[in-house]
């Protein structure tokens, strides 16, 4: 999973609303709105998205404006003028300054004449706009935090961005979505930096999302942002004179729910102009830039989950190959394999008598139809088969119908290159990439007629700066050969078309670092693998700047958030809501929905908890404590309550299972999702 907040230097797009979350992190939670009401049947197409637009009741506001302007849509070409759209060079050049503010409302940009309210002065005077704005973003006091922020002296898209995240926290939709817009119109390059200057993101392309977000989530306010885009180059540079922004605003309208159902595209009626693969799993695109996978011919949507039930006690220091090991395990000698058939769930300690029912059919009864798993080596960097249990993979599929995603590490982790862990792995190494090519096509000879495989995966996070060396780094050079490890990945891919033409392969990614490398010199790639926490709203801009940078189907190849709130206790709540808004973004962007349409599925992070991860921590201790600052609702990261399953006092592992609220809402939904 993605590690260190810090670790993100120099990747961009959907880590910026990581970067965002983790500003607003405790104590922002607001009706978010579950994906299906609670007695909805089983629906098809415009049935399922006329449920999924149920959406959720405006909430009440945390407190009044005294003037909030005319209505939220706001023509801005009565007043002014959009010059340049969609080019570099773009800008809104307001005409009628004072209609204008009169339309928007106080504290909406150029309306920041809160002066005029009397609620501002009751607060000057008590000398609150000389505090810290920052300190504010989480602050209970909606008030407060709003005209502090009015009056903040900082970069002013960041200033009307936070202005917009205030106001949606005090239940003040369709004024935080003005706030949005008016970033996105008058501040489009505007850049917020890290503390110690080390990485900046961009506010314009959250705003976009966020209002596109709000207006699906929230079905009242009849409203859709349409033709805003932002496409950027060079993102990456700290130098912002070298990044190139081109924009369109679009323009708020109105639509009803009803509107936008009938948009909703049918593939079945539209053109097939491309197609990846010429075997079982095929990738699909239409004439409308949407992407299917489909499997035997026929649709399938990949509800997929990271499956890697370690036995508490075990851990990377004592066995090589403790993370296959749950293949083979049968501790009480009943000549029965143990979590995948003879895992019990603890009903809160109500029942007397434990009931094996395993996690693979606890798996197929949440919806599950993929798990994630990588294809291991052995201590001397070759593949070993005897360590895979092909059996129990075939029986999962056969008898539980679910595939897996095999996985390489790529030379992540320095696994299958050799490398020198501190140097990372090297992708202008002849001899490492020599043992990487041979160790894949080890395992691609060996599992390509496999029933349960489903596609290969090359790669995790191994773009991540090497000089990171936290929890989760991947000790690769990746980022800082770019050409080199592209043209690798091409290389491999290539190799294994010619060898496998069953199924396609990804790149597993952390967010969208270096694909703009990967259009150019690796376009053997079918699929873009991205792991990616980037916050309880969902994956903001991700979709849209995928399919504008490469074009590719993009796979959610982890994403989740702990169950742990620190200095707290367990914490399912933050879990599910988290998960809720994730889950949704996901299914908003599926083939044949209303989003961007290249979301071909996602792989939730983790099934089961796993009790090794804490540094320093013994493998038969639940760590409480955070291992490092995180976009999660808290702030921090719990690498040990990673699971939407638990395992209780770890006195019964790898029996026991706590189902948590958030595997009852994905069994809810998953059995939903039509394949369309």
């Amino acid at each position: 999973m993605l590690p260190n907040f810090i670790r993100i230097v120099n990747l961009k797009a959907g880590i910026f609303l990581a970067l965002a979350s983790l500003l607003l992190a405790a104590g922002c939670f607001i009706n978010t709105p579950s994906l299906f009401a609670q007695e909805t049947r089983e629906s098809k197409g415009h049935e399922f998205w006329n449920t999924f637009f149920q959406g959720a009741s405006l909430p009440k506001p945390g407190f009044q404006l005294k003037f909030p302007g005319q209505s939220l849509f706001v023509d801005y070409s009565k007043y002014g003028e959009f010059q340049n759209l969609g080019q570099t060079h773009y800008r809104f050049s307001v005409k009628n300054y004072p209609g204008l503010k009169q339309a928007v409302g106080e504290g909406i940009y150029p309306n920041m004449d809160v002066y005029k309210d009397p609620q501002y002065y009751k607060l000057k005077k008590q000398g609150l706009f000389e505090e810290n704005p920052w300190e504010y973003l989480n602050s209970k006091d909606f008030e407060k935090a709003f005209y502090v922020w009015t009056q903040a002296k900082e970069d002013p898209g960041v200033k009307m961005f936070y202005i917009g995240k205030i106001l949606e926290n005090a239940g003040l939709i369709a004024q935080s979505i003005k706030a949005y817009y008016a970033a996105i119109v008058y501040f489009p390059r505007s850049a917020a930096w890290s503390a110690e200057h080390s990485f900046v993101w961009y506010t314009a392309p959250t705003a976009i999302s966020s209002i596109q977000r709000l207006c699906r989530d929230y079905p009242k306010l009849n409203c859709e942002l349409q033709g805003a885009s932002f496409d950027i180059q060079n993102g990456e540079s700290l130098d912002l004179s070298k990044v190139i922004i081109k924009v369109n605003p679009g323009k708020i309208i109105q639509k009803s729910v009803q509107e936008r159902i009938n948009e909703i595209p049918r593939l079945d009626s539209l053109k097939i102009v491309e197609i990846r693969g010429t075997g079982k799993v095929r990738m699909v695109k239409f004439a409308n830039g949407e992407w299917q996978m489909r499997v035997d011919g026929k649709p399938y949507y990949i509800k997929g989950i990271t499956y890697s039930p370690t036995e508490i006690g075990l851990g990377p220091n004592m066995d090589h190959n403790f993370d296959v090991r749950w293949m083979f395990t049968d501790k009480n000698k009943n000549g029965i394999i143990d979590s995948p058939y003879e895992a019990w769930v603890d009903n809160n300690g109500m029942e007397k008598v434990k009931k094996p029912i395993g996690d693979f059919e606890l798996l197929k009864e949440m919806g599950v139809n993929t798990i994630r798993l990588y294809a291991p080596n052995n201590p001397v960097n070759n593949y070993d088969p005897t360590l895979l249990n092909k059996p129990l993979l075939r029986d999962m599929y056969k008898r539980f119908g679910i595939s897996a995603i095999i996985g390489d590490f790529f030379g992540a982790y320095t696994i299958g290159s050799g490398a020198d862990w501190f140097k990372g792995t090297d992708y202008t190494n002849p001899q490492q990439r020599a043992t990487m090519k041979e160790v894949i096509r080890s395992k691609v000879m060996d599992l390509k007629d496999e029933p349960f495989v489903l596609m290969w995966v090359l790669g995790s996070e191994n773009n991540l700066p090497a000089n990171y060396l936290g929890v989760n780094a991947s000790r690769t050079n990746a980022s800082s050969q770019p050409v080199a490890y592209a043209k690798f990945i091409n290389e491999v891919a290539q190799m294994i078309h010619a060898i496998d033409k069953n199924h396609p392969v990804a790149v597993g990614n952390l967010e969208l670092g270096l694909v703009d490398y990967y259009k150019q010199y690796a376009p053997a790639i079918d699929i873009l693998g991205v792991n990616s926490y980037p916050g309880k709203e969902g994956f903001g801009y991700l979709f849209s700047e995928a399919k504008n940078r490469l074009d590719k189907p993009v796979l959610i190849t982890e994403y989740g958030c702990d169950a742990y709130w620190e200095g707290r206790g367990p914490d399912e709540d933050k879990q599910l809501i988290y998960l809720q808004g994730n889950l949704r973004d996901l299914i908003y962007n599926m083939p044949g929905g209303p989003g961007v349409g290249n979301a071909i599925g996602g792989v939730v992070f983790e099934y089961l908890d796993e009790w090794w991860k804490a540094p320093k921590d013994p493998y038969d201790h639940q760590s409480t404590v955070s291992q490092e600052a995180f976009p999660f609702p808290d702030g921090n990261d719990h690498e040990e309550w990673l699971g939407i399953v638990g395992q209780g006092d770890g006195k019964n592992s790898p029996f026991e299972r706590h189902l948590r609220k958030s595997y009852y809402y994905f069994k809810s939904v998953l059995n939903k999702i039509p394949e369309i």
